[in-house]
């Protein structure tokens, strides 16, 4: 072996399993045949050498990175990579000169590929804009983040946004697959018995992440290196070596907020089972139990109501529960209330009412509280006329003052609050239209 290919041989040994298994050709990229698929536009682009600024999204060890340098070895460009997490205006701007160097002396485009683009604050997003324009080079951003919530508008509108999908258990397969066959750039000379239904374990505890699945597979090679090269993978090695919580929840991202919504729906929806999946699939995520709760809440005033008044309190004693006795043990009450939650009659008329009265509240301003609704506790107050003409309600018959006005002389009387016919608001529903009937016969 002559010393460069030695030196280069040695260089890839030391690199991570994932660096050395990336792929070198578009055709060896495993997933997102929606994008790459024969046919596809994106693909169509890339083969033609007629690229375009893009931002990729997706979750963490779907080939961002990847598909970027893919784009550059395919159509001879430079290759340009920053990571907002590390670099600044500064950075930017250097990147910048170098890529108009390289098109006025090699007349060779350059591709700016930013990692963690949406961690970029909005002043450093707009440097980008004016070179983007004027082709100075090919912007690719790669966010795992929104685009929507986390790139300036401005950006968005000079780039066109790929969704790249987690990958699938199939995929996955192939990619562990191909790491376990290729003796140059996978695990060498090491040699592991692995069923394939451990395989597969492997490939479940990954969740779509083919990074995550290739580190996965590096561990279980230096467990086989330390014992002279072989090593039978069982279902106790591979409990060891998978027992770090590896799901994708970032607790600040953009899953924690779909599943929490997800969450929210099926309750809404009145599904149960759909309830206790997303509950448990934040659970295993390692969302804060307590955090669920207080949703819980929220989701007992806001979707049932007065229809069940007892959902409020199973939420709140679930909470209670979970902060006596903790993990495991007090997440079977958040349970217990998110099913009562999903069971229990529906109704959004208080939470509708109450936003229409604080509508009512801000736009009126500061009207005066009538007279006969003012406390009177000294006798000049009451000379004033303070609590004058006041129905007591319990004097009244029925304990209710029929036709009584109690709202600002200066607007009339509002109906915000409109029962369901669903559980105890049926019974709401029905007194309140029979103090109505007595208001009516009280003004005639």
């Amino acid at each position: 072996m002559k010393r460069e290919e030695t030196d280069n041989h040695l260089q890839e040994s030391f690199q991570p399993l994932a660096t050395r298994m990336r792929p070198r050709l578009l055709d060896e990229f495993i997933g997102q045949p929606h994008l790459l698929g024969p046919g596809k536009p994106l693909r169509r682009a890339i083969e033609q050498g007629i690229l375009h600024s893009m931002i990729l999204w997706g979750p963490p060890g779907t080939g961002k990175t990847t598909l970027a340098q893919l784009m550059a070895e395919k159509t001879h460009a430079r290759f340009e990579r920053l990571s907002a997490i590390f670099s600044g205006v500064k950075d930017i701007r250097k990147a910048v000169e170098e890529a108009k160097a390289a098109r006025l002396e090699n007349q060779q485009s350059t591709i700016l590929f930013i990692d963690e683009v949406h961690r970029f604050n909005k002043a450093q997003q707009d440097v980008f804009l004016p070179f983007i324009e004027d082709g100075s080079f090919i912007f690719i951003g790669a966010t795992t983040e929104n685009p929507s919530f986390e790139l300036n508008s401005a950006l968005l509108s000079r780039t066109r946004v790929y969704i790249l999908k987690a990958l699938t258990e199939a995929e996955l397969l192939q990619v562990l697959q191909s790491a376990l066959k290729d003796k140059a750039r996978g695990l060498g000379k090491i040699a592991l018995t692995f069923p394939e239904e451990l395989q597969r374990t492997l490939v479940q505890a990954a969740d779509g992440d083919a990074r995550q699945l290739l580190n996965l597979l590096a561990i279980i090679a230096d467990l086989a290196q330390a014992q002279g090269g072989k090593l039978e993978v069982t279902p106790a090695l591979l409990a060891e070596v998978v027992q770090v919580n590896l799901r994708r929840f970032d607790k600040q991202g953009e899953a924690f907020y779909d599943q929490i919504s997800a969450l929210h729906k099926a309750v809404r929806g009145s599904s149960p089972d759909a309830a206790l999946y997303w509950l448990c699939r934040m659970l295993d995520g390692g969302c804060d139990p307590l955090y669920i709760a207080r949703r819980a809440v929220r989701m007992a005033n806001e979707d049932i109501g007065l229809a069940d008044p007892r959902a409020l309190e199973m939420t709140l004693q679930a909470c209670a529960v979970y902060e006596r006795l903790g993990s495991p043990e007090g997440e079977l009450a958040i349970a217990q209330a998110v099913v009562y939650l999903a069971c229990a009659p529906k109704s959004n008329a208080l939470y509708t009412a109450f936003g229409e009265a604080m509508r009512d509240a801000k736009a009126q301003g500061s009207l005066e509280v009538p007279l006969h609704l003012r406390n009177a506790p000294t006798r000049l107050m009451k000379e004033l006329g303070y609590g004058k003409a006041y129905r007591y309600a319990h004097d009244e018959p029925e304990a209710y003052a029929a036709g009584e006005n109690y709202f600002p002389e200066a607007i009339a009387p509002r109906v915000y609050y409109y029962p369901t016919p669903r559980g105890l608001e049926a019974k709401i529903a029905e007194r309140l239209a029979y103090f109505r009937e007595l208001d009516k016969r009280n003004k005639k």
